[in-house]
């Protein structure tokens, strides 16, 4: 399988659209912390025809140290929040392998995002969330998507979500 650019960059762009709802959750819990933004950033310079660098890596680990920093002190949707900066940063790095764990790299995002306003707000708003961003995917996104097999069981309830999404885009 091949994946050129323009469609890493449409997979980027959708998790970012995705991720940066939710990044006032974790800017709400933790205000001083810039590493969430930063890594969404740098996934949209490359969604807008940037080049695929390092710091998109770097960031995203950035964001997974941010997130995880935001679970140990308590605040659940925060971390959620954050992986789904995560997600958006490493988009772009999806992989062209016929694997089920590359369709996280697809809609991760949207999973960590769902979760996010789950537990920010409570009952099935998750679900709501994710059947909100079936709209936003491009169609490149999704004939990227087909070309990998469904998504991987487990994740928790992210994982559910994140099924759902690959389901109702399929």
């Amino acid at each position: 399988m091949e994946l050129t650019l323009e469609e890493l960059r449409a997979v980027a762009g959708f998790a970012v659209a995705c991720a940066e709802p939710v990044l006032r959750i974790f800017e709400t819990a933790r205000p001083e912390d810039g590493r969430p933004r930063e890594a969404i950033e740098v996934a949209r310079e490359f969604a807008g025809g940037g080049r695929r660098t390092k710091a998109m890596r770097d960031c995203a680990w950035a964001a997974q140290r941010a997130a995880g920093e935001a679970r140990d002190l308590g605040f659940e949707a925060a971390w959620e929040a954050g992986r789904a900066a995560l997600a958006a940063a490493g988009a772009g790095y999806l992989h062209p392998l016929e694997k089920a764990t590359q369709v996280k790299h697809i809609l991760g995002a949207a999973g960590h995002a769902g979760r996010a306003v789950e537990l920010e707000v409570g009952g099935d708003s998750g679900v709501r969330y994710v059947e909100g961003v079936v709209g936003v995917a491009s169609g490149v996104v999704v004939g990227v998507l087909r070309r990998y097999p469904g998504a991987p069981g487990g994740g928790g309830r992210g994982g559910e979500l994140v099924r759902l999404l690959d389901g109702l885009l399929r």
